[in-house]
């Protein structure tokens, strides 16, 4: 008899109802997924529900805010998340959650590995490499991208206390956890397109990216 699941898959949505019907079917076993809605207009609540994922609703508009009202809605021992936007295999979330079972690490993240050209383009590659760079030099980060894939325990990142509630909140994550003495691991993770019929609120244009890396600088500020 298979041991229910102990990791919980937050998955932070505004309008990705054409995603989740794809995504939430290949997410393995091992976790229950957590949708939290994020000021949706497309039925992503109703596409989540229908598919046996359990909905949480935050009004407060900003990723950060999305991810930690998943984090407490989460009761499991270990809490994983990605963007619900199709792009990333839920698959490749168990070597992640392998790790941190296994007491290897404390967290385990992916690093993004574009499937073809165009899929990160050029202005969020680019931001993301100088806030990595940036943070390698001021504070030791070892890992390479900003862990849009991770996984930890539940417990430990609640009392981490990442108080960003915007595009911010993965580079405070990193930040903290660098700071605090977590050990990383990291995965190379594939990149994939984003599901047709939706569009990503900080790569699909250069404004976006802007505000993202406002959000990020804010942090590091």
């Amino acid at each position: 008899m298979n041991s229910p699941p102990d990791c919980d898959l937050v998955l932070p949505c505004r309008d990705e109802a054409p995603a989740l019907a794809a995504l939430i079917p290949e997410v393995p076993a091992d976790f229950t997924v957590i949708v939290v809605d994020n000021g949706s207009r497309d039925g992503t609540a109703d596409v989540a529900a229908r598919l046996g994922a359990r909905v949480v609703a935050e009004a407060q508009p900003g990723y950060g805010a999305a991810v930690h009202a998943g984090l407490r809605a989460a009761t499991s021992t270990y809490v994983a998340f990605m963007d619900g936007d199709g792009s990333f295999d839920p698959a490749e979330l168990l070597p992640l959650l392998d790790d941190v079972r296994s007491g290897r690490a404390d967290i385990a993240v992916g690093r993004r590995r574009p499937t073809g050209r165009g899929t990160w383009p050029w202005h969020a590659r680019a931001g993301n490499a100088l806030i990595l760079a940036w943070l390698r030099r001021r504070i030791g980060v070892s890992v390479h991208d900003i862990a849009p894939m991770r996984v930890c325990r539940r417990a430990d990142l609640l009392a981490l206390g990442v108080e960003d509630r915007r595009f911010g909140y993965p580079v405070e994550l990193l930040q903290r956890a660098t700071v605090a003495g977590w050990r990383f691991a990291e995965h190379d993770i594939a990149y994939r397109p984003r599901a047709e019929g939706t569009r990503s609120k900080v790569s699909g244009s250069v404004v976006g990216t802007a505000r993202a890396a406002r959000d990020f600088w804010r942090v590091l500020a």
